[in-house]
């Protein structure tokens, strides 16, 4: 895999070097690349946290004092390694990330109260535990502030009840952070709570099968109690957490599918160079050198976006919001459109079902929805922009 990306301005010799031990360690490793209805992915997923966190790799969710690879999550280096691991195997972006995402939040509630941070951040950085981020609900998704999942006071805690859907590492999961309502309506009245797989009245409800397998349920809480302790950060504050959790980790939905699409380009530039056609092969044809132009074009326009966002974030400190969500948008969307491009190239061995192409292209699919859908990014991209204008 050639990427003179690295050489960026945006990355440092230590992102180069990273990704290049990733990729050489990925390919040492074997790859989930049979049928969906062959795969077991609840295992796949727990051996892929196990090894990321031998190979120290899941450091890089988690900040220094909870056993991370540096003082606070280092933006670049999520980006290398999401798009790295999606290079090579969809199970492994997504294990990595969801270590992430679930602990997020009690990192960055750690800052005042790092209880929950102290349980549970060194496991997740060792792959001893595996992290879930609970927010969607079946009328919540987009509008994460229309949460109903409710958390009553109950003697030293609180008792929570209601239903999550869509999870990520549901069924699997060693813990949940959750977000549920202790107030009004709105933004302002979310909580954000650790609950322990396992905890009485938490109840994996559902299975979720989608078309690129990985751990998804629905779940339901009924007086799940989790003490006082477990809230991350005061009361109110669970959706500026989940929101802050996002801008981190958003820009790294861009680095997955830039992943994706740079492996798609790679099999079509392969494929087009062999495949016989009209006494030449099909990289002869101008059709063929117009398209695979195309699609190199999309993939480093994306990750110009990918990398400045991230670049933003670490280097000047900024609040990456509306650049996370550029990149965001632009990877997936236009990730999409790479391998939608190379399966074309591919002809009908690009709908065979095990194929690399095949896969790429079930893989690639969710995260254009995922973790805010593209309309949702253009909504944030407007805003931020009316904003500056009025400034």
């Amino acid at each position: 895999m050639e990427r003179p990306h690295l050489d960026w301005p945006f990355l440092a010799p230590s992102h180069r070097s990273l990704a290049h031990v990733a990729d050489a360690w990925m390919r040492a490793r074997p790859t989930v690349a049979t049928p969906p209805c062959r795969v077991d992915v609840d295992a796949a997923c727990r051996d892929w946290v196990r090894a990321l966190g031998e190979a120290g790799y899941l450091r890089h969710c988690v900040p220094a004092r909870y056993g991370g690879a540096a003082e606070s999550i280092d933006s670049r280096s999520v980006c290398v390694l999401r798009e790295t691991l999606a290079y090579h195997d969809g199970l492994a972006d997504f294990s990595f990330a969801m270590q992430g995402l679930g602990g997020g939040p009690l990192a960055l509630a750690g800052a005042h109260d790092d209880t929950m941070a102290r349980r549970w951040l060194p496991q997740v950085a060792t792959g001893a535990a595996i992290a879930a981020f609970a927010l969607s609900e079946p009328d919540a998704g987009s509008d994460a502030a229309a949460l109903a999942l409710r958390a009553r006071p109950s003697g030293q805690g609180y008792a929570l009840d209601g239903c999550k859907t869509w999870i990520s590492n549901g069924g699997i999961a060693d813990f949940y952070t959750t977000f549920a309502r202790t107030g009004a309506a709105g933004a302002r009245g979310i909580s954000a709570f650790v609950v322990p797989a396992g905890t009485p009245g938490l109840r994996v409800a559902e299975r979720i099968e989608v078309m690129a397998p990985h751990p998804l349920a629905r779940l339901e809480f009924s007086g799940v109690f989790v003490p006082a302790a477990a809230r991350l950060g005061a009361e109110g504050e669970g959706f500026g957490l989940a929101m802050r959790t996002l801008d981190i980790f958003r820009a790294s939905v861009g680095a997955a599918a830039l992943g994706f699409a740079r492996r798609a380009l790679d099999l079509a530039v392969a494929h087009a160079s062999a495949r016989p056609m009209f006494g030449g092969t099909l990289a002869d044809r101008d059709v063929a050198r117009a398209k695979l132009g195309e699609l190199a074009t999309l993939v480093d326009g994306a990750a110009l976006l990918v990398y400045r966002a991230a670049w933003l974030r670490d280097v000047h400190g900024a609040r990456t919001t509306v650049e996370a969500a550029m990149a965001k948008m632009a990877a997936t969307e236009w990730g999409q459109r790479v391998v939608d491009g190379a399966l074309q190239l591919h002809g009908g061995r690009g709908v065979v079902v095990g194929e690399p192409i095949e896969r790429l292209y079930r893989e690639i699919r969710a995260l254009r929805i995922y973790e805010g859908a593209t309309e949702v990014q253009q909504m944030i991209i407007g805003k931020g922009v009316l904003a500056r204008g009025a400034a």
